[in-house]
């Protein structure tokens, strides 16, 4: 066994070639897609089975830090909130935080990325939030329709604002309001109410087509005032 591993005072071997692998990416600057030394090269430099490194890719790939395949070396993984996503279903489901609070963060959040996607956004950026705010309109009668449209027209606008750190965050809520939109659209029940709504998602998508940040951003805030945030608070009241 290796000097590294026998020194080692705390964790387990996985622990350590778990950081041993983290590490390696790190001292060789290694960026999204490049290629990692296999299981055999990682636990002949560290003096481990196999068995312990095939249990730290494991746990690595499902991180989302590193990509496994049948056939083909480890290659580093990109970030797309899979793992923020099931934190926060599981802090949901177990009451260690609300839903009020879930909208509270996005909120914080959307403000700055509908802010920044009117500065930064491109033509097809625009056409993507555009269209999305038109498609809710053209299914307004079909719930999942809707909630599909919507839960994608907010992630256009984070993916516009070009800030990727913001973009995960914003995608990683996808499973929460999958489940909790339609909760939001139900709350709305009359048809005028839903008319409002519709349109003042257009005019939020329009204020970033025309590249003007400060409607966008007032836009966003009187969206999260009408359409999420009363019904929501009431929900978190209620629960």
């Amino acid at each position: 066994m290796s000097e590294g591993v026998r020194a080692i005072d705390s964790g387990s071997l996985v622990d350590h070639a778990v950081r041993a692998v983290r590490d390696h990416i790190r001292e060789h600057d290694l960026k999204v897609g490049d290629t990692l030394p296999g299981e055999g090269a990682f636990a002949d430099r560290l003096g481990v089975s196999r068995a312990v490194m095939r249990e730290a890719f494991s746990t690595l790939a499902a991180l989302r830090q590193i990509d496994v395949g049948n056939g083909r070396k480890p290659r580093v993984a990109a970030i797309d909130g899979s793992v923020l996503s099931t934190s926060f279903d599981h802090a949901v489901a177990t009451a260690q935080v609300t839903l009020g609070e879930i909208w509270d963060v996005r909120r914080t959040l959307e403000l700055r990325t509908a802010e920044l996607a009117a500065i930064r956004r491109s033509d097809a950026d625009a056409r993507a939030i555009v269209g999305h705010a038109e498609a809710m309109t053209a299914h307004g009668g079909d719930l999942d329709a809707l909630t599909q449209h919507d839960i994608a027209f907010h992630q256009a606008i984070a993916k516009a604002s070009g800030n990727v750190l913001l973009y995960t965050i914003i995608r990683s809520f996808e499973s929460v309001m999958t489940a909790e939109v339609p909760a939001a659209w139900r709350a709305h029940s009359s048809a005028d109410q839903r008319a409002a709504i519709l349109d003042q998602h257009r005019r939020l998508a329009q204020a970033i087509a025309n590249r003007d940040s400060v409607a966008a951003l007032a836009e966003m805030n009187t969206h999260f005032d009408i359409s999420i945030a009363d019904p929501f608070a009431r929900h978190s009241t209620a629960i």
